[in-house]
């Protein structure tokens, strides 16, 4: 019975997955949903109540769902069935797209259940609700962070799940988008020729953001930021290390004609903070 119940866990974990969770933490009991969300019997059975919430999702109804749930919350506080469907609250607000409900529903359900054998679900969707809250690019990315920081404390916990198997892909993500950020924001300097604030965001990239894919442009943008400057060591090693890890990159045959149009060939200068930054990576 133990296995199971894993095994219907594991399947909540992918969207649609909601109901068999449900069903692993209590008997589905027959019965209509009612859409009279406001009145509420003063003796209606939790039980009742949270299998019409469960049939609201059958009928993909999320937001009706969570209102449902909740209300098992308002008339039975403090019950078993009250811990059940405030998980199912935190899930139904997230298919609704209801991103922010269900991040403040996750939450309670964590500080008042962080021993149950459900917070680990309960971690994955709080942190999955950040991840679709993620802007645009161009906008700030403090909740791309606050995204990034949940997604990496589901990985961090709970390693050996599915949780953490899907956390890691949407970690690359946020990541990236992270590191487009700096990018954008570096390009603007190099328009505006502050070469010296343009270099400090690609260094950021750099160092901090070395798996994305935004790190071979950073290379080929510190080569011209520092060939702009007269900084030529500094722009060969930047070529040289995007060369070494990344050769077949058109970011390098960029790189490699603009210092070659300077006079001078990819050099790496082994005591350079970019040749530095790889290595501790185990890249250069």
């Amino acid at each position: 019975m133990r296995f199971f119940y894993e095994v219907l866990k594991v399947r909540a974990v992918v969207r649609g997955g909601a109901l068999a969770l449900a069903l692993a933490m209590g008997l589905l009991v027959t019965g209509c949903a009612s859409d009279k969300d406001d009145v509420l019997p003063p003796d209606e059975p939790a039980e009742k109540i949270y299998n019409e919430g469960l049939t609201l999702l059958r009928r993909q109804e999320p937001e009706k769902a969570a209102k449902r749930f909740e209300d098992v919350d308002k008339t039975h506080p403090y019950s078993e069935w009250a811990r059940k469907s405030l998980l199912m609250t935190t899930y139904a607000y997230f298919e609704a797209g209801k991103y922010d409900e269900a991040i403040a529903t996750g939450k309670r359900y964590i500080a008042l259940y962080p021993g149950s054998q459900d917070a680990a679900y309960a971690h994955y969707l709080v942190a999955s609700a950040l991840y679709e809250n993620i802007p645009d690019i161009t906008r700030d990315q403090r909740k791309t962070r606050q995204a990034l920081d949940a997604l990496e404390d589901v990985a961090r916990k709970y390693p050996n799940t599915e949780y953490a198997a899907t956390a890691k892909k949407k970690i690359e993500v946020a990541r990236d988008q992270l590191a487009g950020k700096e990018m954008l924001i570096g390009r603007y300097y190099l328009e505006q020729r502050n070469y010296t604030g343009a270099i400090n965001r690609f260094k950021v990239v750099v160092t901090q953001y070395q798996t994305t894919r935004q790190v071979e442009e950073a290379l080929y943008r510190l080569t011209e930021a520092y060939m702009a400057l007269g900084v030529v060591s500094e722009a060969q090693t930047a070529a040289a290390v995007l060369g070494y890890n990344f050769p077949d990159s058109s970011w390098y045959k960029d790189a490699y004609k603009l210092v070659q149009a300077g006079g001078v060939e990819p050099q790496e200068n082994k005591a350079s903070w970019i040749s530095q930054a790889f290595k501790k990576m185990g890249l250069g």
